[in-house]
């Protein structure tokens, strides 16, 4: 009984052993298949790639194993790209190609530093952001683009007498630069520029003139009623200025001027100064050419709160003053010449809320950056009443108002970064574009 049983048990333990044997064998050769496929399968990527590259002079971007991983480690390591995370898909496919101008018509102005700095500075810094778009919206390319765009700088020669823009060359510069692009390549002819892409960051944008009795006179050049212009002058009524195709943009801030004031404002400063406002206010404004320098809106400013604590109004330039909007709760943002300020930049990036002194004032981004959220609007005939106006509104919604300028994509979408970012103006501008496809003359050839 005792050996019967003692071979039954052997005979179970061989069956075992057996089965062991023939389900190894299983998985080595599903080891083994699986690696000469991958293997296969990456020798034909490879090859293919290979061909590729041999075939075309210009390879598309293609996904792999290894760029996935990357972005996998950098993300466990908290490392943040250096390139620009503005992807094709994000504004459906747009492409733009950069016109490769001369240097007289960009580079050259660069000799004068400011050109890079002041307010008028969206035109470079828009330039610079799109050419860091390489691999992703921008194309090298032109057959393949949607928009084109014309880097011709005509804001940064400056006045060394008055201090006011010199843009009087604006319109022979800019039509040079068309006469070149139209006769060199055949695109702009095919739709007399109307997916062509220009930049007018001053006062009154594509007429090219700082004074808007002038630049009504004047109006949009002929050249470029057809065209898309990227510029920071806007209102919300008829005007000859914006009688073309647009872009509302932000005034340039430098991104890293307002860096360098929040790094140096304490965590727990308190904002100690209740209304805000340094510039240019003139008891007589009426100056040579007898315009009244911002509607007289400045001058009852002055007049009306010169004197009043509650006010911290100077008159004299101050190069550390974004310090001071740091500390304001409100800041005043008249307008000057034209409507819009560099302060509307300033005041929102820094967490001062801005008051809007400009009737009819056409605001950039509006889809993003909810204004009526983050700011207050004060007619300019009700100048004499600002005391009160904000007086109530520190009683009220003041509160509300901050904690609504705290939005970091608020704040990120009124500078111009290079290379731009994520949410960021220049983001803003091609989420704009990409609402003007209809342009887009490879677009309407993909529907034929």
């Amino acid at each position: 009984m005792t050996t019967h049983k003692h071979r039954r048990t052997e005979k179970n333990l061989c069956f075992k052993q057996y089965y062991k044997w023939i389900l190894c064998f299983i998985l080595t050769l599903y080891f083994f298949a699986s690696f000469f496929v991958d293997h296969d399968q990456d020798h034909r990527s490879s090859t293919s790639i290979s061909k590729h590259l041999l075939t075309n002079h210009k390879p598309k971007l293609f996904a792999s194993r290894a760029m996935f991983e990357s972005k996998i480690h950098d993300h466990k390591l908290g490392f943040t790209s250096q390139q620009p995370n503005i992807k094709t898909d994000v504004f459906n496919n747009l492409k733009i190609y950069v016109y490769d101008l001369p240097s007289k018509f960009n580079k050259d102005w660069l000799a004068n530093d400011r050109c890079t700095n002041h307010l008028f500075a969206a035109e470079v810094a828009l330039h610079k952001a799109f050419l860091s778009l390489e691999g992703d919206v921008r194309t090298e390319d032109p057959y393949e683009a949607d928009f084109f765009f014309v880097p011709v700088y005509v804001s940064c020669n400056f006045s060394t007498i008055n201090g006011f823009p010199a843009i009087g060359h604006a319109r022979s510069l800019i039509n040079d630069a068309i006469k070149l692009v139209s006769t060199q390549y055949p695109f702009w002819n095919r739709t007399s520029g109307s997916d062509h892409v220009f930049t007018a960051t001053h006062d009154f944008g594509s007429c090219f003139h700082t004074m808007e009795d002038r630049a009504i006179a004047d109006g949009v050049p002929i050249f470029l009623r057809n065209s898309i212009i990227l510029q920071t002058f806007g209102v919300t009524f008829n005007h000859p200025c914006q009688e073309v195709e647009n872009v509302v943009i932000p005034p340039y801030i430098s991104p890293e001027s307002l860096h360098k004031t929040q790094k140096n404002i304490p965590v727990t400063k308190e904002r100690d100064i209740w209304v805000f406002f340094r510039g240019k206010m003139e008891l007589h404004p009426k100056n040579i050419s007898g315009r009244f320098y911002s509607k007289r809106v400045r001058t009852n400013i002055w007049r009306s709160y010169g004197g009043d604590r509650r006010f911290y109004l100077q008159r004299q330039r101050f190069a550390g003053y974004q310090s001071e909007i740091a500390r304001s709760v409100f800041c005043l943002c008249p307008l000057g010449w034209a409507p819009w300020s560099p302060r509307l930049v300033e005041s929102v990036a820094l967490g001062c809320v801005p008051v809007i002194i400009a009737d009819g004032i056409r605001l950039p981004f509006p889809s993003t950056v909810r204004w009526p959220d983050i700011s207050l609007t004060v007619a300019e005939r009700d100048v004499g009443k600002l005391g009160d106006i904000l007086e109530h509104v520190a009683a009220t919604n003041l509160s509300v108002i901050q904690r609504n300028l705290e939005d970091p994509s608020v704040r990120r979408a009124l500078m111009f970064n290079v290379p731009s970012r994520e949410g960021d103006a220049t983001w803003q501008v091609l989420e704009a574009l990409s609402k003007k496809l209809n342009r887009s003359v490879r677009r309407s050839n993909s529907f034929l």
